[in-house]
């Protein structure tokens, strides 16, 4: 029988129709010299090695962005008018909303703060911690205003200073507990010494934990451990022992990062799940993007301040390298990563990229990991966060506050918002690091076969070039 062919071509046209295929970005690389280089492509992202003064330029508007949205004014929330009177308590009182729900003491603040810092220290400019001494002086002017407000009228949640008055969570006290401290030890605001004792006391103290130690919840099961909590916790407790120098504190630490791998993370795919139920054996793991970020810039915060000779170190570290394997393996074709790290088909998001990003450039620039290819990953990871900040500052494409899920709909459709305040800090990271990436004087960065290689400076690998 000869084959019909218009059926054929017909049938291979569809074929190719359906196979993915390199599109047409808006992006040329101007590393490249030569306009008509057949070799060169287009990118959907900024794929260059990107200037100091760019990155600095994004930096500050995101601070401005967050400088502007985050009012700091004691009102009446009948009338929405100023309280100036801090002597005598009104039931009404609270902290002036921020404009798109950017709370000032909640836990993604404290990201915030931490980004600040790091941006302060990346260029020199003071101007970043700014906003730092500006909400943390008026912590210091109206603690003891919302302490006697509470006093009269039981307000319990809704008085604007509960989460240190009274903590009730690792959301309420673990991150901004470590802003504080790192604050101090920077000299940037008051000393707000007794907003730290009892952030601290509750992670240290109070906090539910398993029977072996590890930090937990008592929801959504009786006794659950979330991912998320590496980074409610540990930082907290690694700048608690270098505020103290006891020991204690980089123990429980180092314990609750092993313990808790033990449970979250799978040696298979070098990555976290987002949760463990206790008595749940066969329960299937759903590999949260956010989770994982969480996991690893807890692991890094604590290596940052743990000392080298911590019987520790070494366990945090070739961790923290496997799971960094696990998620640079996984970085898209525009340099962000997916909702679940696992899944292409799950929508691209904007904090975990931005926490992956900040973290890896970090490792690269504190000599955990090796300078290729992990360098190329973080600036590749900077081109695509690049694509998510607007004129204005705000961060576009960051997943809204997410619960430990256990179906794969829930997790797939969470909402993406500028207004999920998750994004903005590990922004300010991760442009931070790569200013130090990229101007790091151990690192010789080379533009050679229309790509970037990150060598030690004096380093022999020989790259060769394929056609």
């Amino acid at each position: 029988m000869k084959p019909n062919l218009p059926l054929l071509a017909a049938a291979l046209a569809c074929l190719f129709a359906l196979s993915p295929a390199h599109a047409e970005g808006p992006y040329r690389n101007p590393d490249n010299k030569n306009p008509n280089d057949q070799g060169e492509g287009t990118y959907p992202v900024p794929y260059k090695m990107p200037p100091v003064a760019e990155i600095s330029a994004t930096l500050h508007k995101v601070r401005g962005y967050m400088d502007s949205v985050t009012p700091t004014r004691v009102i009446s929330k009948k009338t929405g008018a100023a309280i100036s009177d801090l002597k005598t308590p009104v039931a009404d009182a609270i902290f002036e909303p921020s404009k798109g729900d950017f709370g000032i003491q909640v836990y993604e603040m404290g990201v915030v703060h931490a980004g600040l810092l790091r941006a302060a220290e990346a260029t020199g400019d003071k101007s970043f911690t700014a906003m730092t001494e500006r909400h943390f002086n008026f912590f210091k002017e109206t603690k003891g205003y919302f302490a006697a407000q509470e006093k009269l009228f039981k307000l319990e949640r809704a008085n604007s200073f509960s989460r240190f008055l009274d903590p009730r969570s690792l959301d309420d006290s673990g991150s901004m507990c470590a802003a504080l401290m790192r604050a101090r030890a920077a000299k940037i605001g008051p000393d707000l010494a007794d907003m730290i004792a009892t952030c601290s006391d509750w992670v240290a103290n109070k906090q539910f934990r398993l029977k072996d130690g590890t930090l937990a919840r008592k929801r959504p099961q009786a006794e659950s451990l979330w991912g998320d909590d590496l980074y409610m916790s540990v930082p907290a407790l690694a700048e608690m022992g270098r505020m103290t120098g006891k020991q204690a504190y980089f123990d429980d630490a180092v314990k609750n990062v092993l313990n808790m791998s033990g449970y979250l993370f799978n040696p298979q795919t070098n990555l976290y799940t987002h949760g463990w139920h206790a008595g749940m054996h066969d329960a299937p793991n759903f590999y949260w993007s956010r989770a994982n970020g969480w996991s690893v810039l807890a692991m890094s915060d604590l290596l940052d301040v743990l000392p080298k000779d911590h019987p520790g170190y070494p366990k945090v570290l070739a961790q923290l390298r496997l799971a960094l394997k696990g998620i640079a393996e996984r970085q898209s074709g525009s340099g962000l990563w997916h909702q679940m790290i696992d899944r292409n088909d799950s929508y691209l998001e904007t904090s975990a990229s931005a926490i992956f990003t900040y973290v890896i450039a970090h490792a690269v620039n504190q000599g955990w990991v090796s300078p290729a290819p992990y360098g190329s990953i973080a600036q590749a990871g900077w081109a695509g966060l690049q694509t998510k900040i607007t004129d204005k500052g705000e961060v576009e494409g960051t997943c809204v506050g997410t619960t430990l899920a256990g179906d794969m709909v829930y997790y797939y459709n969470r909402p993406t918002s500028k207004h999920a305040l998750h994004g903005y800090g590990p922004v300010l990271l991760a442009g931070a690091e790569m200013i130090k990436l990229v101007s790091n004087p151990k690192l010789d960065i080379q533009f050679r076969v229309r790509t970037y290689h990150y060598l030690p400076k004096g380093g022999t690998t020989d790259y060769r070039e394929h056609h």
